[in-house]
């Protein structure tokens, strides 16, 4: 803890949040802008803010603090959960929780929040907003299935149905093309290069630009797969308790799943990917572990491109060459 810091702990819900200071003061303002502005005045030069990810309504508070000047950091709930557990308190009130954030601030490594920018949060919203379209894609096709299964499908709900469906096609293709220029715009030159690795094509390029912010806010590739959820988490203690090692799953699940699905089509085109691939499965681990190592190297390899400014070359050593 640096005794020259104040912290502020913030628990967020829809209409308000909860306040409390390293000094144990408590407050709580409206989820509005003018609650930003109001408990802005309590914050100088030396204050930093610590709030959770929670859902949507930590942003504007977020970016209102970010733009004022003041240090502010967005955690992982789960740390923040886990480190509340660790005071075995039964009592769970939005004021508790503000309080137990700002202890929280006071004992771990807090790593400053950077916010997007507004490009990038467009782009962001757009892969939420299309991603909502799939699933009702999926929905309306389990929906036109299942009335054609009755054998006298309502021929009035089967039209709809895929009006529907039609309409939601068309909006998702409006989508791609809108966040494809966009990424064009600002990450021309890395769309194109990580599109040189076998098993990424154009759309998983887009999606890898976007959810990463650009491999802008890593520095090490070992950092990207953990926010990707990748790294494994080894559950050992003593000769008794030895539990089969698994990926952590605390990140980004929509990179997680996409570097998934391209893990099929990098086993069979990546060479780096497939002796991986065939390598683990040949020491009888299984497949689902081997994928996941392949997911592992997809995204090493397209760590590597994107802050060397090299491009793939599956006969070269390093598999990069100078663009």
């Amino acid at each position: 803890m640096n005794k020259d810091i104040k912290y502020f702990g913030i628990d967020i819900s829809a209409l308000v949040f909860d306040v409390t200071d390293s000094d144990g003061n408590y407050y709580q303002f409206k989820n509005t802008e003018f609650g930003f502005k109001k408990f802005t005045k309590l914050l100088d030069n030396t204050s930093h803010c610590v709030m959770e990810a929670t859902g949507y309504y930590h942003y504007q508070l977020a970016y209102h603090l970010l733009e004022s000047g003041i240090k502010v950091s967005v955690e992982n709930p789960l740390s923040v959960k886990r480190f509340i557990q660790m005071g075995l308190s039964k009592v769970k009130t939005d004021k508790s929780d503000s309080k137990r954030i700002c202890a929280y601030a006071e004992q771990v490594e807090l790593k400053l929040w950077q916010g997007n920018t507004r490009e990038e949060i467009v782009c962001l919203q757009i892969v939420r907003a299309f991603s909502v379209y799939t699933k009702q894609t999926t929905m309306l096709k389990n929906k036109l299935h299942g009335e054609s299964v009755l054998g006298n499908p309502s021929k009035v709900v089967v039209t709809s149905l895929k009006r529907s469906l039609r309409q939601l096609q068309k909006e998702m293709q409006f989508l791609e093309d809108k966040l494809l220029i966009l990424v064009k715009e600002s990450h021309q030159d890395l769309f194109t290069r990580l599109k040189t690795i076998p098993g990424i094509g154009p759309k998983t390029a887009i999606m890898l630009v976007v959810l990463t912010g650009g491999f802008d806010r890593f520095n090490s590739a070992s950092e990207l797969c953990s926010y990707a959820g990748l790294t494994p988490v080894i559950r050992q203690s003593g000769s008794s308790v030895k539990g089969r090692p698994r990926i952590s799953k605390i990140g980004n699940q929509k990179l997680r799943n996409l570097l998934f699905m391209c893990s099929f089509n990098a086993c069979k085109y990546n060479k780096a990917c497939r002796d991986l691939y065939e390598r683990i499965v040949a020491k009888g681990k299984s497949k689902k572990l081997a994928l996941i190592a392949v997911c592992n190297k997809l995204l090493k390899q397209a760590f590597a491109i994107a802050k060397s400014g090299l491009i793939y070359d599956g006969e070269y050593k390093s598999t990069l060459v100078k663009n």
